[in-house]
């Protein structure tokens, strides 16, 4: 938090923003995390070689993004996070994303609920109509005719795209999005949030596979909402109109 406001960024060969605090953020995840449990740590500012090296090799893995919304951070828009996950065998068990601006700490553990600084998920239990809900979106990675159909008659009641996908994931899980959708996700993106996510009691799935963790790896999208009945209509819904 002393470089928010304070440190300018550079540009990786894919053209994403990174910073000094995002390196250091991944090198102090990389020392402390192993000391919980002794695991390699797979992180977003590895090499993409590095990355797909640690996922076949190792069953058990922290996957973490340092920085979640760095062009947010750079910029001085108060939404980022600092996620992490631990995986096995393809799938999450425990998750942790924190906000430092906010203070807001949102975890969850296999099997154990989800929870905003010890506060079970989701806050509120209200189920708005269709056309009434707040939609999470993120047309970047969409394909076809989704993104156009989206601007032109989508069937929720607003959207909003804040730029940090790992806070969306909680955002869904606390009840504040009521539905949710993102072409493509990195390890790091999921990791973490998909367990809050599930652990509320939200579902998910991705835009080609019922099975969400069917879909690519390294760019999954994914469908999602908090309550059974939206999410069936968002699905079919997106599903009909890609």
């Amino acid at each position: 938090m002393p470089r928010f406001l304070r440190v300018g960024g550079s540009r990786k060969d894919d053209g994403t923003l990174f910073t000094e605090a995002d390196i250091e953020s991944q090198r102090a995840l990389e020392r402390e995390l192993p000391r919980i449990l002794d695991c390699p740590v797979l992180g977003e500012e590895m090499t993409f070689e590095h990355q797909q090296a640690l996922w076949r090799d190792h069953e058990a893995l922290w996957v973490i993004d340092p920085i979640d919304g760095t062009t947010n951070f750079v910029h001085g828009l108060p939404y980022f996070a600092i996620s992490v996950g631990l995986m096995r065998k393809g799938r999450p068990t425990l998750g942790v994303i924190f906000n430092p601006v906010s203070g807001e700490m949102f975890s969850a553990a296999r099997g154990h609920g989800a929870y905003l600084n010890g506060q079970r998920l989701p806050l509120k239990q209200h189920v708005p109509a269709m056309t009434e809900a707040i939609a999470g979106v993120e047309v970047k990675w969409l394909c076809g005719r989704l993104p156009q159909r989206l601007s032109s008659v989508a069937p929720y009641g607003s959207q909003r795209n804040l730029g940090a996908s790992t806070l969306d994931w909680c955002y869904i899980a606390a009840g504040r999005f009521d539905i949710y959708v993102h072409g493509g996700q990195k390890l790091w993106d999921y990791a973490a949030g998909s367990l809050i996510l599930s652990e509320a009691g939200g579902q998910m799935t991705s835009l080609h596979q019922d099975d969400y963790w069917q879909d690519d790896v390294w760019q999954r999208s994914v469908v999602a909402a908090l309550d059974p009945g939206l999410f069936d209509q968002w699905v079919k819904w997106v599903r009909y109109n890609r």
